[in-house]
């Protein structure tokens, strides 16, 4: 009798030990973010003040579980959209980490080498100038308040091997029409790189451009990753399209994430708030190429590698989340552990007080947590149309903030270091 009372006791203390285990992990992700009211005022916020036309956040755990989603749109812009993980947005350079994904899962396959010369793929590149002053001086050293000094500028031959390697971390010498240089932008305007009916056009019109420096002389942002997804497209004989398709979208079960529209997707438009009212953008006025900007007509054959893709939050959470898990989605392996780990680790800017670039992936550091906008370590991207992610591998959770404008406010060019702020201040208050 005792025994069996005993017994009667040990199982029931273990299926309240399972109770309670069960429902500790039915909670742990709704309890992630303890105050969400907060969060959603704070992007309701810049929706309301005429800041963002749209905004859509979320936050996913390394294994696909929402941990915080909200929405919020400006009913006097658009009357009639809804917003939530299926709208595709225009992501702009947030398809750069992409295409440098693609490159190295060919590096790996020993298709591409880091220290091969670019020539090798692109043989029309090989008599590639550089623009200097009259003095010499490459034109990536010019100081923003001294650019008259660069015009006009002279040419000469490059005194350095461009390599695969370069296009990786932006030391290639290749830029947007945004440098403040008037007679670079403006001759980079008229080559008008987004209407080039393909690749090969695309090449021939680049092919015409003088570099902005040496290659491997220094950071210097622009259409490097562009160029990199030509290389793998030389490389392979595939375009980019097919390459993001067959080796990480089909294979790892993503889905939002593509070159080119359909009949099925509706993309917003692109607002603006360039004389401080928020609207529609005009023609020209995102002018990063000059006066023209993808189209993602399906039947355009351009795929621009580190400016073309559409995504939905969900296909751009779900490739995060690859990043996170080092290399695998869904049990499918798309790269090895220690590639993902070359992405995040230090490359250039090594010296900046904010933290380091890694391969296009901003890698955050201490100061991050002094002005209370999050922590070191984070990893940070984002795109032209205002579209803005990170990954948080110490808390294994990926963070996503998609709209769809440019030519920000003062004070909506806060609006992601607030959000992300608010979030860490949670988190360091509850000793997490």
């Amino acid at each position: 009798m005792i025994k069996k009372f005993f017994l009667t006791i040990l199982l029931s203390i273990f299926i309240l030990s399972l109770t309670i285990l069960s429902c500790s992990s039915q909670t742990d992700g709704h309890d992630f973010i303890r105050n969400k009211d907060s969060l959603n005022m704070i992007l309701d916020s810049y929706v309301e003040k005429g800041l963002d036309p749209v905004i859509y956040a979320r936050l996913e755990d390394i294994d696909g579980d929402i941990l915080y989603e909200h929405s919020s749109v400006n009913r006097n812009l658009l009357p009639s959209v809804e917003v939530n993980g299926q709208t595709w947005f225009r992501i702009w350079s947030m398809s750069k980490i992409i295409t440098i994904t693609i490159a190295l899962d060919l590096v790996e396959d020993g298709i591409l080498s880091l220290n091969e010369p670019v020539t090798e793929y692109i043989p029309e590149f090989e008599n590639l100038k550089v623009a200097v002053t009259k003095e010499g001086e490459i034109l990536s050293e010019i100081n923003s308040g001294n650019t008259e000094e660069a015009c006009p500028f002279e040419l000469v031959s490059t005194d350095s091997v461009m390599t695969v390697s370069h296009l990786m971390n932006h030391k290639a010498g290749f830029y947007y029409a945004k440098t403040n240089i008037h007679c670079l932008d403006s001759l980079l305007a008229t080559k008008n790189l987004p209407t080039a009916k393909n690749s090969q056009e695309l090449i021939d019109r680049l092919a015409e451009m003088p570099l902005i420096q040496h290659p491997g002389t220094k950071h210097f942002y622009g259409t490097n990753t562009t160029v990199l997804g030509l290389v793998a497209e030389r490389a392979t004989g595939k375009s980019l399209k097919q390459l993001v398709e067959e080796r990480l979208t089909k294979p790892l079960g993503i889905e939002g994430l593509q070159y080119g529209s359909h009949p099925n997707i509706t993309l917003l438009p692109t607002f603006s708030a360039k004389d401080t009212i928020l609207r529609k953008a005009y023609p020209g006025e995102l002018d990063i190429f000059g006066p023209d900007v993808p189209d993602y007509d399906p039947n355009h054959e351009l795929y621009l590698g580190g400016e073309g893709m559409l995504a939905t939050a969900d296909g751009y959470a779900d490739f995060l989340r690859m990043l996170l898990n080092r290399g695998t989605l869904n049990g499918i392996r798309f790269l090895e552990k220690e590639t993902i780990e070359d992405i995040y680790s230090p490359h250039t800017l090594l010296d900046s007080p904010y933290g380091y670039n890694g391969y296009n992936l901003w890698v955050s550091g201490d100061s991050m947590r002094v002005k209370e906008h999050g922590e070191a370590g984070l990893w940070i991207g984002g795109g032209y149309e205002n579209t803005h992610f990170w990954v948080d591998p110490k808390r294994n959770f990926v963070a996503i903030i998609m709209s769809q404008m440019n030519w920000k406010q003062p004070e909506g060019s806060t609006r992601d270091d607030k959000f992300r702020g608010a979030i860490y201040k949670q988190f360091w208050k509850e000793g997490r």
